[in-house]
């Protein structure tokens, strides 16, 4: 029989948050709501002990999504041991999936040959979908590392872990030359541009810059330029969490001298390729690039995004290109971002015009120095919940009755994330 999920182990966390936010009884209530949504409606152990988190209204599991969605639940990790094992539960299962093909981005709970759509080349009977992704690979060992800082506990450093790390590092080594290494390829018949890879499959020729090559960004769209910044530079900051894990758990420094080589080379190329000189805001990071001349300008609401870069720990929150970066992406000069009657703030090309992301909206407060700014958004998430008690994918600037995705645990958890970083409570 699978174990039984540890739901009451949250319930200090909530009765503490509401406590604090008694002054703020809506706020409280989407807290309370959101908080434990991950476990109460998109986790289940598995008869292997491994633990499967799915997104919400899609039956798969995310790489990217299922580490997200429980990230907020590492600070009842720090004093319980039923949530601690149950993130080590998932870290496992994470690595089991990179093992399958780690050029995935979502996997079935069994080998049931479920699909989003039959793709060339035929994904595998595990695989939900097979958009190739740096972040995919980027999360499950950034959960691993934050989760391993707040606990001590170092139980999800197996071999399995060793070797998904080990192929991870070989992938992205490979991809740093896509166009004449690689072996991966993606071809979607009878679809849009963005479900797709031009060039038969393979994506736009692309330079050699050091950075490593990403086929889809991490809304799902295909990237227009192969080098996506913020993903390379969410890279290299688990680059160096691998070079810090495999030195202190594993004692291989070999293993780490190659982790921290492939960062260094990684940092040159997104300061070589990926900064632009723009008229208005000076010095920018891109959010893609080729390495030959070519910029994509713009900013999404998915993580790792360009709003996100101190969230994902490459710089400081008051690095000046960053901050110059960040002046950009809350402007009209990016092209997703919107105002309207109620909200304003990033949305994405994956969602209809003029709607913004619940998700942009907490993370331009995770990563805000202004409380004024915080209050704000905080009070823009309460006032665009359309009455649901949850978070949603895109919102409609002028009427929050109009939505996407009523289900969407990574929305509900970064949005708890935000209420505990706000009230200095995330690392509790």
């Amino acid at each position: 029989m699978a174990k039984k999920l540890p739901l009451e182990e949250l319930k200090p966390y909530m009765d503490e948050t509401a406590k604090r936010l008694s002054d703020r009884p809506k706020l409280a209530k989407l807290f309370c709501n959101c908080y434990p949504n991950t476990m109460a409606t998109t986790t289940k152990y598995l008869e292997d002990g491994t633990a499967f988190v799915f997104t919400g209204d899609i039956p798969a599991m995310w790489l990217r999504d299922s580490s997200a969605q429980v990230r907020h639940y590492i600070g009842a990790a720090k004093h319980s041991e039923p949530v601690a094992e149950l993130i080590e539960a998932l870290i496992a299962r994470q690595m089991f999936c990179i093992q399958l093909d780690p050029y995935a981005n979502a996997y079935n709970e069994t080998d049931n040959n479920q699909c989003w759509e039959r793709d060339e080349p035929a994904q595998g009977p595990w695989i939900w979908e097979r958009k190739y992704e740096i972040d995919s690979l980027c999360y499950p060992f950034q959960l691993s590392w934050l989760f391993w800082k707040a606990t001590g506990r170092t139980g999800c450093f197996t071999d399995s872990f060793r070797k998904s790390a080990e192929m991870v590092l070989d992938l992205w080594t490979v991809e740093q030359d896509h166009c004449e290494k690689s072996p991966y390829y993606f071809i979607r018949k009878n679809c849009p541009p963005t479900d797709t890879l031009s060039h038969e499959g393979k994506g736009a020729p692309v330079a050699h810059t050091g950075m490593t090559w990403s086929g889809f960004r991490p809304s799902d769209d295909a990237c227009v330029y192969g080098y996506l910044v913020p993903a390379n530079m969410f890279a290299s900051v688990v680059l160096s969490y691998l070079a810090e894990i495999f030195t202190e758990i594993y004692k291989d420094e070999a293993f780490a001298a190659r982790a921290l080589k492939l960062k260094g080379e990684i940092d040159e190329g997104i300061r070589k390729y990926g900064v632009y000189e723009h008229e208005k805001f000076g010095k920018i990071y891109a959010y893609e690039t080729d390495g030959m001349g070519h910029y994509t300008l713009m900013d999404d609401a998915n993580v790792p995004s360009l709003l996100s870069i101190p969230y994902l720990g490459w710089c400081t929150p008051d690095d000046e290109i960053y901050q110059n970066t960040r002046r950009y992406v809350l402007s009209r000069e990016n092209p997703f971002y919107y105002e309207g009657k109620v909200l304003k703030g990033v949305g994405s090309p994956h969602t209809p015009p003029r709607y913004v992301w619940h998700i942009a909206l907490s993370m331009q407060g995770l990563t805000s120095n202004s409380r004024e700014e915080q209050e704000a958004l905080l009070a823009m998430l309460e006032a665009s919940d359309a009455d649901t008690g949850y978070m949603h994918e895109g919102v409609f600037v002028d009427d929050p009755a109009q939505f996407t995705r009523p289900w969407f645990a990574w929305s509900n958890s970064i949005f708890s994330e935000f209420v505990l970083h706000y009230l200095g409570m995330e690392n509790a």
